[in-house]
């Protein structure tokens, strides 16, 4: 399995379908340098590829989830862009932005499910990371905060596209407006996660019984489910209908689908061939 420089991937118990991917940074709480968005992408087409992988945990190694963009980053990619030309300095600039945002959209393109698990700190860009994923879990102690406009910065990598779909326009634009800090309890009070757990390690262990559950399902109908939900956030109720319509009409009749109806005839636990 390919090494990186800011991430981990973690296969906890032999065989399982579920694979951790750690943000490996943690003596600088996890913050995203400029190397994070070349291997981010990288590694989820990894797990995407490998057959044996069948959802992904995404969490932080160390006391955090993830503290935002690397401020060296900013830095280094103002000094970068910069030419004589203003319109080359912002055409380089954008460029940098659309492959930054590639780097995190990454997750949604991924067709395994990525579950979110978050403790300490989520901050700017950790909020980017986790609106793209399909399911949010935290510890009671984790905080957020959309951070960018305390950065004179209007958040660019996806949060300000996602978050109203998941909390609310209100609250979203409340969160980024404001930039304010809010826990776990509010987190789930709004929406942003499914559960709030007492620890970590509490949440380690239910989030992958969670992970383990998913797998043990049909892959085609997993990724399936999670291909259509995506696309039907941009179209009507429909557009969405004809979409699943469309893709059932490829993939239903499956060898899974036997497999499914036999298992539950016959009061058994299904097995599915990898993807």
């Amino acid at each position: 399995m390919e090494n990186f420089r800011n991430l981990e991937i973690v296969q906890k118990s032999p065989n399982s379908p579920v694979f951790y991917l750690y943000l490996n940074r943690p003596s600088l709480r996890n913050a995203l340098s400029h190397d994070f968005f070349t291997e981010f992408p990288k590694a989820l087409w990894s797990l995407d590829q490998n057959p044996n992988v069948g959802v992904i945990i995404l969490s932080g190694n160390g006391d955090h989830f993830c503290s935002g963009i690397d401020l060296k980053v900013l830095a280094s990619m103002s000094k970068r862009v910069q030419s004589n030309d203003r319109g080359r300095t912002g055409e380089r600039l954008r460029r940098e932005i659309k492959g930054m945002q590639e780097a995190l959209t990454a997750i949604e393109r991924c067709r395994k499910p990525v579950i979110a698990a978050i403790h300490g700190a989520c901050i700017g860009g950790g909020v980017d990371i986790i609106t793209s994923c399909d399911i949010r879990f935290c510890t009671e102690d984790a905080f957020f905060s959309v951070k960018e406009v305390d950065l004179a910065i209007t958040a660019d990598l996806g949060t300000l596209q996602r978050l109203p779909s998941i909390v609310g326009y209100g609250n979203a634009m409340e969160l980024a407006l404001t930039g304010r800090r809010f826990l776990g309890a509010e987190a789930k009070e709004l929406g942003l996660v499914s559960r709030v757990f007492a620890s970590k390690d509490v949440m380690d262990e239910q989030v992958t019984a969670i992970a383990e559950g998913v797998a043990a399902r049909s892959p085609l109908a997993v990724t399936g489910t999670k291909a259509v939900l995506l696309r039907s956030r941009d179209l009507t109720v429909d557009q969405g209908l004809d979409y699943v319509a469309t893709w059932n009409s490829a993939v239903l009749l499956s060898d899974d689908l036997v497999e499914a109806i036999s298992a539950n005839a016959q009061k058994r636990k299904p097995f599915f061939a990898k993807l």
